[in-house]
């Protein structure tokens, strides 16, 4: 399919775990401004779009220079309402408009550590794929100290039944929600059956790239991060 290449970044006005995350200062500007600049930044993007319910983080975005074509509806605005959905809806919009669709970059606002490099990698990985997802390595493993009770009702590794040699056991990762790569086709049939019904593979980034603010303790601890890499490439 030809079309354009598009970034969309979801932001809900309703955060319990840390209110008003979406738009609260970090280094300087507005949480969700730092992947506007990434996304506009990147040449593989063609535009940027946010999907929100809240009239603050609309005015917060059109100011960062993304585009806002309106506020989502209740229904796609609620703790209950997935992802895919609200994507989904954001594309069908533009499509509605004109807009013709190949590739749609979904960014997290709560990844701020990503680059714009980290979005155009992402978007050369594996052009076969219907979906490219973002991953760090995992800090736990299922076939090393993960457990979960078995039909029997004590311990068991999760995978597997122990190794000696971390080695001999395939590699896992962790989904770190900083960047998904969606060829059009498949965010649809995705959206209707899941994320898991198509061929997806994996991104590699840093873990200090892959803090994901949720809490206050995740923001402080970006916020951190985010000092200590400018303080370097400072000397």
């Amino acid at each position: 399919m030809t079309g354009r290449t598009i970034a969309t970044i979801c932001a809900r006005g309703g955060s319990k775990g840390l209110p008003g995350k979406n738009i609260r200062p970090f280094a300087g500007r507005p949480l969700i401004a730092h992947t506007i600049a990434q996304a506009l930044a990147c040449s593989g993007v063609d535009g940027v779009y946010v999907s929100t319910d809240d009239e603050r983080i609309a005015d917060v975005a059109r100011g960062a220079g993304a585009t806002v074509p309106y506020l989502r509806p209740a229904h796609l605005a609620t703790d209950q309402a997935g992802k895919l959905p609200v994507i989904e809806h954001l594309v069908a919009h533009l499509e509605a408009r004109g807009e013709r669709i190949a590739r749609i970059v979904d960014l997290q606002p709560t990844s701020p550590l990503r680059e714009s490099a980290d979005i155009a990698a992402a978007l050369r990985e594996r052009p076969e794929a219907d979906l490219v997802f973002s991953v760090s390595e995992a800090a736990d493993n299922p076939y090393f100290n993960l457990v979960e009770p078995g039909p029997d009702g004590w311990m068991h590794l999760s995978k597997g039944q122990g190794t000696a040699r971390r080695q001999d056991v395939p590699p896992v990762y962790a989904l770190n929600g900083s960047i998904y790569v969606w060829q059009r086709a498949a965010l649809a049939r995705a959206a209707e059956h899941g994320m898991w019904s198509v061929k997806a593979a994996v991104y590699l980034m840093p873990r200090w790239k892959s803090v994901d603010i949720d809490t206050l303790e995740d923001f402080e601890y970006a916020q951190w991060l985010h000092e200590r890499r400018a303080g370097g490439a400072h000397g």
